[in-house]
């Protein structure tokens, strides 16, 4: 079956039309930018009076207004005609206009230009979305094997009740239940968990985890559309085009701002001179410096430049932030959600505690421990390896090495008089030693790390217990004083994750986070964020994962962790931190809040300093030299304004 009906991909050559496009689209933001560059310099000279030739700058301008401004022109006038006075296309005709009228050519140039960089990083920035979704799909498992006729077919074709067989190495394509068989089974795309986990006959799996060790077969319990992976494909999808589709501030505004100064200039002209018989010239010239005071040049011109110098800030410092509005809704949060594996913690377990028993010390345990653990794979045996060369202790050698599938590893040492060894559950060690006896004070120093969160594993010989060593998933440095800036800034955070209660209680606790949500599923992360925008509540995601794509995309605000972030949820988010820095978070909010009062107060200074200039239109007292003035003047004081956000600390 083709891989597009499976999941409604295109095709490959629907797929190379969108290459071109998008390469066309790619050339067209890098032109935008060598003109702004250009035309920049030109308008500063301009400001100080040091102008050149009209003939000889004039083409230039006309030639960039009409390449990259016929889109906007055509759809403004579309739109007044159809009486469609929300369209940005529409305010944005009137502001290059009077600017051409003016003879401000420079600046109407830039009004394109911003104008044309910002509708196509936006585009560009939801492109990338769809091509993070599609090569999600397009890495899962179209095939499963039918233990049935130990063929392969499309996953599709599979229903509910029947047997599938995953060998080692090989990613989980549909949910199901364990019928035969034992293995570690990576969930870390669905779960985010750090470390595998050991399945066994009668658990759960889920499609898109990958099955790390021996053979599985799996009695089907979804079908392919309603598998784990395809809901958070769904889900992801659905979020990102809802976003991409929301409404600009810019476009209400224009839905009044436009008409309304359109309908006074006519009123001025023809209130005068058909009802009092005015001269017809001067309320022609009164009626037109209405319009060309009126003309938006400052408005237009003061989010683009706050948003832009706000978006070189933030990138300076590693945050790629995916346009203006995201600036905007983040400086409207009053939550923040925390994945907790890679976000909050580094994501790898760690020796925290060697604790020894019967007269050994921690080095024998930690020697011992390190020893069989160079035999096995799993990621807590190579935590207690590299512990042990941290420490500079001799690790023993051992020899018969036997690995227990989800329970612990087995090797005789050639050091310790007690050849035999056992590290792992102390389920494995009664097992397999008979004479070795567990203490009362073994099993509450187990209960107690495992409280923390922690994971706790024992060493033992055929005569005694020698020691534990408990590990746990490392909080970040920054973790800590993120939380508390965040609170300080009067944004509550709560922590959503796929780990185990005990983990997540005690991260939590560390970092004075009172809200939490242990053993979540995707589309229960995105149903918490879902359940608090019902309270109209805005909420910030920050997660690392495929796990949360869905909830990172309907978030208010979604954050990745870059560098250790999937693709899909860097593609989903609407900012990345490419540094990893969890201290910029704070930084952020602070930086577009402060964004937001600038464009603010740029609106309400232009707003009335034209106010003040249309009173003295419609009483006869202004002239087109001080529309010109009130123009330039306050779109100069606008972008200083928004400029200094560039240096924003």
């Amino acid at each position: 079956m083709d891989n597009c009906n499976a999941y409604g991909c295109s095709c490959e050559e629907e797929s190379a039309v969108g290459d071109k496009k998008e390469k066309t689209k790619n050339n067209k933001i890098w032109w935008l930018i060598i003109s702004l560059f250009f035309i920049v310099p030109l308008e500063i000279l301009s400001l100080f009076s040091i102008d050149f030739s009209l003939w000889i700058k004039l083409p230039f301008f006309i030639g960039i207004i009409f390449i990259f401004g016929k889109k906007i022109f055509l759809s403004g006038f579309k739109s007044l005609f159809n009486f469609n006075f929300a369209d940005i296309n529409l305010l944005m005709s009137i502001a290059i206009i009077g600017a051409i009228f003016l003879q401000k050519f420079e600046e109407a140039s830039i009004i394109v230009i911003l104008f044309g960089l910002g509708e196509a990083l936006e585009e560009y920035g939801i492109r990338r979305s769809r091509l993070a979704l599609e090569n999600l799909i397009n890495s899962s498992p179209k095939t499963v094997e039918l233990k049935s006729s130990n063929k392969k077919i499309e996953i599709e074709k599979v229903r509910i009740g029947e047997i599938i067989i995953i060998r080692p190495g090989d990613k989980v394509g549909l949910d199901g239940e364990i019928v035969l068989g034992d293995s570690l089974v990576d969930e870390s795309m669905i779960t985010g968990e750090p470390l595998p986990k050991s399945k066994m006959v009668g658990d759960k799996i889920y499609a898109g985890s990958v099955n790390s060790g021996g053979y599985l077969e799996i009695k089907v319990s979804k079908e392919a559309r309603d598998s784990t992976l395809n809901k958070i494909i769904q889900m992801t999808g659905e979020a990102v085009k809802k976003k991409a589709n929301s409404q600009k501030f810019i476009e209400e505004f224009a839905r009044y701002y436009t008409p309304a100064v359109t309908i006074f200039a006519i009123t001025l002209f023809v209130i005068p001179v058909f009802v009092f018989s005015g001269s017809i010239q001067f309320w022609l010239v009164q009626s037109l410096t209405i319009l060309l005071i009126a003309c938006p040049c400052a408005l237009v011109i003061s989010t683009p430049i706050s948003v832009f110098s706000a978006l070189g800030n933030a990138s300076q410092k590693g945050a790629l932030i995916k346009g203006g509005k995201i600036i905007e809704n983040l400086s409207q949060i009053k939550e923040i959600g925390f994945d907790k594996t890679k976000t909050l913690t580094v994501g790898k377990p760690e020796v925290t505690d060697i604790i020894p028993f019967n007269g050994f010390t921690m080095e024998e345990v930690l020697s011992c421990s390190a020893g069989l653990g160079k035999f096995s794979e799993h990621p807590l045996s190579q935590s207690v390896v590299e512990k042990a060369k941290t420490q500079e202790v001799t690790i023993h050698q051992f020899n018969n090495f036997k690995s227990m599938q989800g329970e612990g590893v087995l090797g005789d040492c050639t050091v310790c008089t007690d050849t035999r060894h056992c590290l792992g559950k102390m389920g494995l060690i009664e097992s397999q030693f008979d004479n070795t006896e567990i203490s009362q004070q073994m099993k509450s120093e187990k209960n107690r790390l495992e409280k923390e969160g922690k994971t706790v594993i024992f060493l033992g010989g055929e005569k005694t217990i020698k020691g534990l060593i408990a590990l746990s998933d490392k909080i970040k440095n920054d973790s800590k004083s993120t939380i508390s800036k965040l609170k300080n800034l009067g944004i509550n955070c709560y922590m959503v994750t796929g780990d185990n209660d005990g983990a997540a209680k005690y991260v939590s606790r560390a970092l004075g986070i009172s809200e939490v949500y242990s053993e979540r599923m995707p589309e229960d992360k995105s149903n918490i964020i879902a359940d608090k925008a019902k309270q109209n509540i805005r909420v910030a995601m920050v997660g690392d994962g495929v796990n949360d794509a869905p909830s990172l995309a309907i978030a208010s605000v979604g954050i990745a962790m870059g560098s250790l972030g999937s693709d899909i949820a860097i593609e989903s988010a609407d900012i990345a931190l490419m540094n990893d820095d969890l201290k910029l978070i704070p930084f952020l909010v602070e930086l577009s809040r402060k964004t937001v009062s600038k464009i603010k107060f740029n609106t309400y200074f232009a707003l009335g300093t034209k106010f003040v200039f249309l009173a003295l239109a419609t009483t006869g007292l202004s002239s087109l030299s001080l529309a010109i003035f009130a123009d330039v003047g306050v779109t100069l004081l606008v972008v200083l304004n928004g400029l200094s956000l560039y240096k924003f600390k």
